[in-house]
C-alpha cells in the first residue's frame, strides 16, 4: 500500500473521522449484549445463580405502576474513555498563501491529558508537530519523529496516555456486537431522555460542527443534485440480480440522503433561517428552495373544521402578529413548484375571500396545501415508483412535520424555476380541469402505469367541453424537465374514492391500494374459481394477515407492502378490474350513461366490500387475538394492512366495546390523534422562547387538572413565574397562546375533533384512561416530544414541569424504496417452513438476507424479520445456539430502527429468553423477560394479553427451576388479565386453567389439576365443540390426572404420601388465598363462559354487519388452525396472536413425566406428539399466506433431544422425538 496524498476535502474528512474514532457515542450497546455479558463474568465467579434469580422477577408490583417504567428504558450510557483533552482548528487557519505553496493545508490546535499543547500541520503528504508558540505561526517542524502519515498515529508519538486510552477504545468496540457499531441510515428517535440532564460541557469540536453547518452559507458546488442522481440511478439497467443489487443500493443511498437533507432543511425553513424564493408575496404562498429541495407547506384542514370558539387561539383574529407565518386559514401553497408562477398568480386574485372562514368550496380549493392531499400524494409516488415504467419520473418526496407546521420537500424539476413555463406541462390541469393538456407519448407511459395500478382509461371533459383521454386523475400534471425527462405529479388520487366518504370536505378520502388489491384479488375467484383458488386464496390473505411484517415498514404509508400486485401471470379477467379514478368528483366525465353509472357502482363496490367484508374480518381476528396490536403505531399498522384507513377508527372501535383491552387502545389512538391536532395549533402559535412552557402546559391540561387562570394556584405556578419576567405586551400576546388554556377546553377540543373526524363520542370517563404512561408515550412520539425519563405523577393537578420537556424533533414521511426481490424470498421461505421443509427455507431466508445487506445495509425493518425467520428455522432444526445468534441480531436492529420500546422489540427480548431457556440458561433468561415484561408496559399497559402470555411463559421458566411458589403467583396474575380481558369462556383462559392443572400436577396436587382441567375441557367444549382435537387432548388430559389422582390417594392410604404433594400443601397453607381465588376462577369460568361466547360470536359477526362467504370460510378456518397450533406447540408471534401464552406443553411434559410414573405419563406425551404431528399434517392444506404468519412463532422446549440437521424436516424431527418419548 502506498499513502495518498491530502487535499482540502480529504484531511478535513480525516480529521472528521478520527473525532469519530475518539467517540464512544457512535456505539449503541444493546441491553441484551450487556445482560449476557454479566452473565458470562458472574459465571466465572461461579456465583449463587439460583438465588439471583428469584429477586430478579419475584414481584409484580412495577406491573401495576408503570411510570416507574419509565426510569427504568433508558440504559445507562457508557463511561467515555477519553484519550485527548481537545482537538480542535486552530486560529492560524487558513494557512498563508506562501505556506499552501509548501503544502499545508490546516492547522489543529491539540492539548493532551498531560496538558501540553501542540500546533499540528496537516500537509499534503503527513502530519507534523510544528514550533509554532504563542500567537505567530512558525511552520518549522518542532522535532524530525513528531511526524505521521495520519493524525492518530501522531498522537500516539507524543501521548502515551492518548495511545493507552485508544486502545481500550478499540477494545471496548471491538468487544460490542458488530451491529451496534453500524450506523443506521434512517435512525429513530426517542420519546425519552435521560435524566438527570446530562451537564453540558464545552467542546469546541462540536461549537465548530454546529457553525459550519449554517444555512444557505454551503458553497454552491457542494450541492447536490438530487433530482438528476435519483433519476440517473432509476435509469440504471436492472435485468439480473447484480444489476438490481447495484441499482438498489445506489437508489435507497440517494433516497436516504435526500431524506436527511430534507429534514434539516425543513427545520431551516420552520426556524426561519432560510429565506423564501418569493418574499413579496403573502406568507401563506411562501416557498423555499435550499440545497436544491424545494419546501412548502401544507395545512391542518381537519381541525379548520372547529368552529372558531373551540379553537384555542381565535381571540385575535386572522390578523394577529405571528413571528412564523399562521398556516391555518386556508392558505393554498403550491407545493407542486412545475408552474408556481401561474399558480401564485391565480391562487393570489383573491386573498380576502381566503383570510374569511373558508367556505367548503374554499376548503375544496385549497387542495395542494391540505394534510390529506400531501400524504396521498406520498402514497401516490410510491405507488408509481413501484409501478417502474420506463420513461416515466417521479420527484424524491418527504413529509416533515415539526413544531405545529407540515413542510412537504421535493426534489426540483430541471429548468422549472428558470425560463419559459409554457411548454412544459404536457398532461392534465393546473386549473381543476379548465384546460387540460394532452401529449401521446406522455399518455403512452401513462396507460402502461395505469394497467399495473388498477386504473382504468376513460374520458373527461374540459372547460370548454372537449373531451379528453386520461389514464390518471385530472388534477395529476405530467410535466417535461429541462433534461427532456417526462415527470408525473400531483399524485393525490391514485386510488379511487371512499364511496363512504362522499362530499366537498371528504374531497381527499380515497381508498388504500391494500384494499384496491384484495378486492381485485376477491373479485377474480370469484369469477375464475377453479384455476386461481390456490394461489389467490394466499394473495388475499396475504395484505390482511401480513401483520407480523407490519411494523417493519414505514408506519404511516404501508402502500409498498401490496402495492396493486400485477404478477404476469394474471389472466385476463383480473385486468378488467380498473377502477376510473375521477368518478364522484367534480369535474365532468363523458362517456355514455351506462358507463359512468358503471364505474361508479365499481367504485361503490369496493366501498360496500371494505364495510361488510374486510372491516368485519379484521375484527373477527381482533376478538380470536389473530391480530393483536399492543400500541398506537402497531394498531395503525395492522389496519393499513388491511386496507383500513385511519378514519375508520371510530367505525371498528364501536365494534369491539366488548373486549376492554381493544376498547382502551382504540379509544386512546383516537383521543391521542385528536389531541395532536390540538397541540399542533398551540405550537403553531407559540413563539420560539415559550415553546418548552407551551408543551408542558399543554400536558398538564391533557393528562392533569388546569383550572382557569383567575382560579388556577400552584398548578401553574411555574409559568406564572415566567410570566412575571416578560414585561413587554408583544410577550403577554404570544404568552397568550397557551396559558389560558385549560383542561375542560383541552378535552372539548378533543371531544369535537373525534366526533368530527373519526365519529366517535368520547365518553366522559376518558380523561381518567388518558392517565397513563402508554398514552403519553403514544401522543409524545406523534409530535415528537421528548421528555425526561423520570417517575410522572399522572395523577397531580399538574405533573409536568418546563424543565421536563428536552427536544421537540421532527416526524418524517419518506417514500425510502424497498427491496422486493428480498420480500419475494422471504415469503417463500415462510411457506417453505410452513411446509417444514427447513433445509429449503434457511436458504431463502439466508439470500434474502444477504440481498438486504447489500442494498440497504443490516440496519433495516426488513433485515430484522429475515434474522427472525433464521432464528426460528434454526431453532426448529435443533441448533438453539445458532438462534441465539439470529435472533440478537434481530433484537439489536429492532432498538435501532424501531425503537428501545417498540413492540416488536419487546417480542424479540421474549424470544431471546425462550431461546436462552432452551439451553437451560433460566436466570440470563428471566432478565430478558424482565426486559420483556417493562416494555409491554410501556407500549400497552399492563392489561393486555401479550401481557398475560409473557407471564404464563415467566411462570413456566420458574416452574422448571422449582420455584414453584412465584410460579403460580404468575400463572394465576395472567388467569386474572385474561379472564378480565377476554372473558372467563375464552380459549386463552382456558389455557390458563391447563397450565395451572399441570403446575398443580407437578406439586402432586392432583385434585386441584381435575378442577382446573376440567374448566378447560368446558371451556374448549363450548368454544370448538367436543370433536375438536384439541378438546379431546383436554378430555385425555383430564383423564391422566384423574388417574393420577387415585393413584395418589391410593398411596396416601398405604401411608407413601410424596414429598412434592406434601411441599405443595405446605406452599397453599402458608397462602391461603391463592387456593381460594383458584377455586372461585375454576367455578366462575363453568358457569360463564356460554354468554361470553355469544357475546364473541356478535362481535365476530359485527353487530349484524352482513359478510362475504368466502372471505368468512377462510377466515374460520385460518382462526381454527391458529388456536390449534398454538395450544400445540406454545408458540409466539408478533403482532398476531399472543401465542406464547400458550403453556410450552413439550416443556411441561418433561416436568410431568419427572414428577410422576412413566405409565401415567406416556398416554399423554402419547397424545400431545400425536397432536403436533396432525396439525403440522393439516397446516399446508390452508391457505399459504395464514401458513406463513402462523410460522412465526416460538415453541419454548427444553428436552434434551440431540440437534437435528437443516436437512431434516419438521415431521422427521418430531418422530424422533416420539420415538425417544417411547
Amino acid at each position: 500500500m502506498v499513502t495518498a496524498t491530502y487535499d482540502e476535502r480529504s484531511i478535513r474528512s480525516h480529521l472528521r473521522r478520527v473525532r469519530e474514532l475518539l467517540s464512544l457515542s457512535s456505539l449503541h450497546v444493546s441491553l441484551s449484549t450487556s445482560l449476557a455479558l454479566q452473565q458470562e463474568s458472574a459465571q466465572a465467579k461461579k456465583a449463587d445463580t439460583g438465588k439471583t434469580a428469584g429477586q430478579e422477577l419475584d414481584g409484580l408490583n412495577f406491573m401495576e405502576d408503570n411510570t416507574v417504567a419509565l426510569t427504568s428504558l433508558l440504559a445507562s450510557e457508557p463511561a467515555e474513555i477519553k484519550c485527548v483533552d481537545s482537538i480542535v482548528f486552530s486560529s492560524f487557519n487558513p494557512p498563508p498563501t506562501y505556506r499552501r505553496l509548501h503544502g499545508d493545508l490546516i492547522y489543529i490546535d491539540v492539548v493532551t491529558l498531560e496538558g501540553n499543547k501542540y500546533c499540528i500541520t496537516g500537509s499534503s503528504k503527513a502530519f507534523y508537530v510544528n514550533a509554532s508558540n504563542g500567537s505567530i505561526l512558525d511552520s518549522r517542524p518542532l522535532k524530525q519523529s513528531h511526524e505521521a502519515s495520519t493524525l492518530v498515529g501522531l498522537l500516539q508519538k507524543i501521548s502515551a496516555k492518548f495511545k493507552k486510552g485508544f486502545r481500550e477504545i478499540l477494545d471496548r468496540k471491538a468487544s460490542a456486537h458488530p451491529f451496534e457499531n453500524v450506523q443506521a441510515l434512517l435512525p429513530v428517535t426517542s420519546w425519552l431522555g435521560a435524566y438527570p440532564v446530562q451537564e453540558h460541557k464545552r467542546d469546541a469540536a462540536r461549537a465548530e460542527d454546529s457553525v459550519v453547518l449554517s444555512y444557505g452559507t454551503e458553497l454552491i458546488g457542494m450541492q447536490r443534485d438530487w433530482n438528476e442522481e435519483l433519476q440517473s440511478c432509476r435509469e440504471f439497467p436492472h435485468g439480473n440480480p447484480q444489476e438490481r443489487i447495484l441499482r438498489g443500493r445506489a437508489l435507497y443511498k440517494v433516497t436516504c440522503d435526500f431524506v436527511d437533507a430534507a429534514v434539516k432543511g425543513a427545520v431551516g425553513v420552520i426556524n426561519r433561517c432560510i429565506p423564501p424564493i418569493n418574499p413579496t408575496d403573502p406568507e401563506c404562498f411562501h416557498m423555499y428552495v435550499h440545497n436544491n429541495i424545494f419546501f412548502s407547506f401544507a395545512v391542518d384542514s381537519d381541525y379548520e373544521h372547529i368552529s372558531k370558539d373551540q379553537k384555542p387561539d381565535r381571540q385575535n383574529g386572522p390578523g394577529r402578529s405571528m413571528p412564523v407565518p399562521s398556516l391555518d386559514l386556508g392558505a393554498k401553497a403550491d407545493r407542486n413548484h412545475e408552474d408556481s408562477n401561474a399558480a401564485l398568480s391565480s391562487k393570489t386574485e383573491e386573498p380576502n375571500g381566503v383570510l374569511e372562514a373558508p367556505t367548503e368550496a374554499q376548503i375544496a380549493d385549497s387542495e395542494q396545501a391540505t394534510y390529506a392531499s400531501a400524504n396521498n400524494d406520498l402514497k401516490g409516488t410510491k405507488s408509481y415508483q413501484e409501478a417502474d415504467i420506463p420513461g416515466l419520473y417521479n420527484l424524491a418526496m418527504a413529509i416533515i412535520d415539526y413544531r405545529g407546521h407540515r413542510v412537504v420537500a421535493q426534489s426540483i424539476i430541471p429548468g422549472i424555476l428558470q425560463g419559459d413555463k409554457s411548454d412544459s406541462l404536457l398532461y392534465g390541469s393546473v386549473d381543476n380541469g379548465k384546460k387540460i393538456s394532452w401529449n401521446e407519448s406522455f399518455h403512452a407511459k401513462v396507460v402502461e402505469a395505469a394497467k399495473r395500478l388498477h386504473v382504468k382509461e376513460h374520458v373527461v371533459l374540459d372547460g370548454s367541453g372537449n373531451p379528453v383521454k386520461l389514464a390518471a386523475t385530472v388534477e395529476c400534471k405530467g410535466i417535461v424537465g429541462s433534461d427532456d425527462r417526462h415527470y408525473i405529479l400531483d399524485l393525490m388520487r391514485v386510488t379511487p374514492r371512499d364511496s363512504n366518504y362522499i362530499g366537498l370536505q371528504h374531497r381527499f378520502c380515497v381508498l388504500r391500494p391494500e384494499l384496491v388489491a384484495s378486492f381485485v384479488e376477491a373479485e377474480s375467484v370469484k369469477k375464475s374459481p377453479a384455476q386461481k383458488v390456490p394461489d389467490v386464496s394466499a394473495e388475499l390473505d396475504g395484505p390482511e394477515s401480513n401483520d407480523d411484517n407490519a411494523a417493519s415498514v414505514d408506519g404511516h404509508d404501508k402502500s409498498d407492502e401490496s402495492p396493486a400486485p400485477t404478477p404476469a401471470e394474471r389472466n385476463d379477467s383480473i385486468e378488467e378490474i380498473l377502477f376510473n379514478p375521477n368518478v364522484f368528483t367534480e369535474y365532468k366525465l363523458a362517456g355514455s350513461p351506462e358507463e359512468i353509472a358503471e364505474d361508479e357502482a365499481l367504485v361503490k363496490k369496493v366501498g360496500s366490500y371494505l364495510l361488510d367484508t374486510v372491516i368485519p374480518k379484521f375484527v373477527q381476528d381482533l376478538c380470536s387475538l389473530d391480530v393483536s396490536p399492543m400500541d398506537g403505531q402497531t394498531l395503525t399498522d395492522v389496519l393499513h394492512s388491511n386496507g383500513i384507513n385511519v378514519r375508520y377508527l371510530g367505525k371498528v372501535a364501536g365494534m369491539i366495546k366488548h373486549l376492554p383491552h381493544l376498547w382502551d387502545l382504540f379509544m386512546a389512538e383516537i383521543i391521542v390523534r385528536s389531541a395532536k391536532h390540538v397541540l399542533k395549533e398551540i405550537l403553531r402559535q407559540s413563539p420560539d422562547h415559550n415553546i418548552a412552557p407551551a408543551v408542558a402546559h399543554f400536558l398538564n391540561c391533557f393528562a392533569g387538572k388546569v383550572l382557569a387562570a383567575s382560579t388556577k394556584g400552584s398548578a401553574g405556578s411555574t409559568q406564572s413565574k415566567a410570566q412575571k419576567k416578560l414585561s413587554s405586551s408583544s410577550s403577554r400576546k404570544a404568552q397568550s397562546a397557551y396559558s389560558h388554556l385549560t383542561s375542560e377546553g383541552i378535552w372539548s377540543n378533543i371531544k369535537e375533533f373525534a366526533k368530527h373526524k373519526y365519529q366517535f363520542e368520547v365518553p366522559d370517563d376518558a380523561r381518567v384512561g388518558a392517565k397513563r404512561v402508554s398514552v403519553l408515550r403514544n401522543l409524545c412520539q406523534k409530535v415528537g416530544i421528548t421528555i425526561v425519563a423520570r417517575k410522572y405523577d399522572l395523577d397531580s393537578a399538574a405533573p409536568f414541569q418546563d424543565s421536563d420537556i428536552l427536544n421537540l424533533q421532527p416526524i418524517v414521511k419518506h417514500s425510502v424504496p424497498t427491496c422486493t426481490d428480498a420480500r419475494k424470498l422471504m415469503e417463500a421461505g415462510k411457506i417453505r417452513m410452513a411446509e417444514g421443509t427447513l433445509n429449503e427455507a434457511y436458504a431463502l431466508f439466508s439470500e434474502a438476507f444477504s440481498l438486504l445487506q447489500q442494498i440497504n445495509g443490516p440496519m433495516h425493518k426488513d433485515a430484522a424479520n429475515c434474522c427472525r425467520y433464521l432464528a426460528m428455522v434454526l431453532y426448529h432444526a435443533g441448533d438453539t445456539a445458532g438462534a441465539i445468534v439470529q435472533q440478537h441480531r434481530e433484537l439489536i436492529i429492532n432498538e435501532r430502527c424501531l425503537g428501545l420500546d417498540h413492540p416488536d422489540t419487546a417480542h424479540s427480548y421474549g424470544n431471546m429468553a425462550l431461546f436462552y431457556h432452551g439451553l437451560n440458561q433460566t436466570q440470563l433468561a428471566l432478565r430478558h423477560m424482565s426486559r420483556t415484561l417493562l416494555l409491554l408496559s410501556l407500549a400497552s399497559g399492563p392489561d393486555h394479553p401479550d401481557v398475560a402470555a409473557t407471564l404464563i411463559n415467566v411462570a413456566m421458566m420458574y416452574q422448571d427451576a422449582s420455584n414453584m411458589s412465584t410460579a403460580l403467583r404468575y400463572l394465576q396474575e395472567a388467569l386474572k388479565k385474561n379472564e378480565r380481558l377476554l372473558g372467563p369462556g375464552h380459549i386463552q383462559t382456558a389455557v390458563c386453567y391447563h397450565a395451572l392443572a399441570i403446575a398443580f400436577s407437578c406439586m402432586g396436587l392432583y385434585k386441584l389439576s381435575v378442577q382446573h382441567e376440567t374448566s378447560t375441557h368446558d371451556i374448549l367444549v363450548k368454544q370448538l365443540g367436543s370433536d375438536d382435537s384439541r378438546t379431546k387432548d383436554s378430555g385425555n388430559w383430564l383423564k391422566t390426572f384423574k388417574e393420577r389422582e387415585q393413584q395418589a390417594n391410593a398411596q396416601k392410604q398405604k401411608g407413601q404420601a410424596t414429598n412434592p404433594s406434601a411441599t405443595a400443601l405446605d406452599l397453599l397453607k402458608a397462602h391461603p388465598g391463592l387456593y381460594q381465588a383458584m377455586k372461585a376462577a375454576a367455578i366462575q369460568s363453568g358457569d360463564g363462559s356460554a354468554n361470553v361466547n355469544k357475546s364473541l360470536n356478535a362481535a365476530v359477526v359485527g353487530e349484524g354487519v352482513p359478510r362475504g362467504r368466502g372471505v368468512d370460510e377462510r377466515a374460520a378456518k385460518a382462526t381454527a388452525e391458529v388456536r390449534k397450533k398454538a395450544a400445540a406447540r406454545g408458540v409466539t408471534l408478533r403482532n398476531g396472536p399472543p401465542a406464547n401464552s400458550v403453556a410450552e406443553l413439550n416443556q411441561i411434559l418433561n416436568l410431568i413425566n419427572s414428577a410422576a410414573s412413566v405409565s401415567a405419563a406416556s398416554p399423554a406425551a402419547n397424545t400431545q406428539t400425536t397432536e403436533s404431528e396432525g396439525l403440522q399434517l393439516n397446516g399446508p392444506a390452508l391457505n399459504g399466506a395464514k401458513e406463513a404468519k402462523d410460522t412465526n412463532r416460538l415453541s419454548a422446549k427444553v428436552d434434551s433431544q440431540t440437534p437435528v440437521g437443516l436437512g431434516a424436516s419438521l415431521e422427521l424431527k418430531k418422530q424422533k422425538s416420539k420415538q425417544k418419548a417411547q
